[in-house]
């Protein structure tokens, strides 16, 4: 016959990982909130003021015949595209599956914000908003119509996608999320570790 076995109930105590993250000084929070939404504004209106010259400047110098503007013997263009993909024109016609996505993703980032306490990590998900913001209102007020229009891409290098200032801040504020968690720099501002 075998030893009768104990039977305990499970701990109630979380483990270290498992608990709720410290709150923020709210002092700190508010810093980080500015500094992301000052990023987050900063970005659109570069973004919307650009998209805006390249309308009116560069699509008219295209549709003369003349070109796009070249620097540096070609390796950069200022031209003119209608994307109505995602990044490397991905998803070309499903535009609308991208402004659902904008919005979830703008919802996250401000749902999350409420715990931020590091200014680097407000610096990235300040860029990452804007930089959804300014493709996700191109997508609002262009053609062909609300969360359908195309977005406009504007800067050109050789054997690379056609891309934009909201583009640029997306891809910046990932490569900063990935060095922020590679260096152990915690959402709330400490270092872990």
């Amino acid at each position: 016959m075998s030893e009768p076995t104990e039977i305990t109930a499970p701990s109630t105590e979380a483990a270290p990982e498992d608990q709720a993250p410290e709150p923020v000084e709210p002092s700190v929070r508010h810093r980080a909130l500015i500094v992301l939404g000052l990023v987050a504004l900063g970005v659109i209106i570069v973004d919307q003021l650009t998209k805006h010259w390249v309308v009116s400047t560069i699509l008219p110098r295209i549709q003369a015949g003349e070109g796009p503007l070249e620097f540096f013997g070609g390796f950069l263009k200022l031209t003119y595209t209608e994307n109505t993909g995602a990044a490397f024109s991905i998803g070309t016609g499903y535009t609308w599956i991208f402004s659902i996505f904008a919005v979830i993703v703008a919802v996250v980032i401000l749902r999350s914000s409420r715990r931020l306490g590091s200014r680097w990590w407000a610096v990235a998900l300040g860029g990452l908003l804007g930089g959804l913001l300014g493709n996700l209102i191109d997508r609002l007020t262009r053609e062909p119509g609300p969360g359908r229009g195309y977005v406009v891409d504007w800067i050109a290098f050789p054997h690379f996608a056609v891309f934009n200032i909201a583009d640029s801040a997306i891809v910046c504020s990932a490569i900063l999320m990935v060095a922020l968690s590679v260096f152990g720099v915690e959402f709330s501002g400490k270092r872990s570790g």
